[in-house]
């Protein structure tokens, strides 16, 4: 299909709450997943980095997420069954702000109940690095946006800022 933009902060569509899938057997939905993993291929080929993508970071307010962290998976209508109380801290980062990295706190594990490209109803337990991508990119089929989460305004630094101290002192704790 296509390789799309991909919506930077400030754009009034990564702020919707994205609507629901009702129909999954649909030419528009069959392109809307291909748009999603072409265009994650293409940001991980020019970037080097890159595992998930939500479908209003294309422009498209639909509760769709394309995941490939190992293996190709279309999240539809994804939301949290559970959610961890133990935490983790960790810096995240984002296509639609590409230049910032971000200090959150998220659940160390998930639950999320999804439908997948038939409709059919599905779940997922995640932990770790898998948890707190998963997270993310709920948040933005909700109108989130990491800098939503950062622990404080302190916690929203340039990634080059971060890597000029990662190259003095090793990894940055901040």
């Amino acid at each position: 299909m296509a390789v799309r933009t991909i919506l930077l902060m400030g754009n009034p569509v990564l702020r919707r709450t994205s609507d629901p899938v009702r129909d999954f057997d649909t030419e528009e939905i069959r392109a809307l997943v291909q748009d999603l993993r072409d265009t994650l291929a293409d940001f991980r080929t020019r970037h080097g980095f890159g595992r998930a993508i939500a479908a209003p970071q294309i422009g498209v307010n639909q509760r769709v997420v394309y995941m490939d962290a190992g293996a190709p998976i279309v999240f539809f209508n994804p939301v949290f069954v559970r959610r961890s109380r133990k935490r983790i801290l960790l810096w995240d980062d984002c296509f639609s702000l590409p230049e910032l990295v971000v200090k959150v706190r998220r659940s160390l594990s998930v639950v999320v109940r999804y439908q997948d490209e038939r409709g059919r109803a599905r779940t997922l337990t995640a932990e770790g690095a898998l948890s707190e991508l998963l997270q993310h990119e709920i948040d933005h089929l909700d109108g989130i946006l990491t800098v939503d989460r950062a622990i404080d305004s302190t916690h929203i630094v340039y990634r080059s800022e971060v890597e000029k101290l990662e190259q003095k002192r090793g990894p940055v704790a901040l």
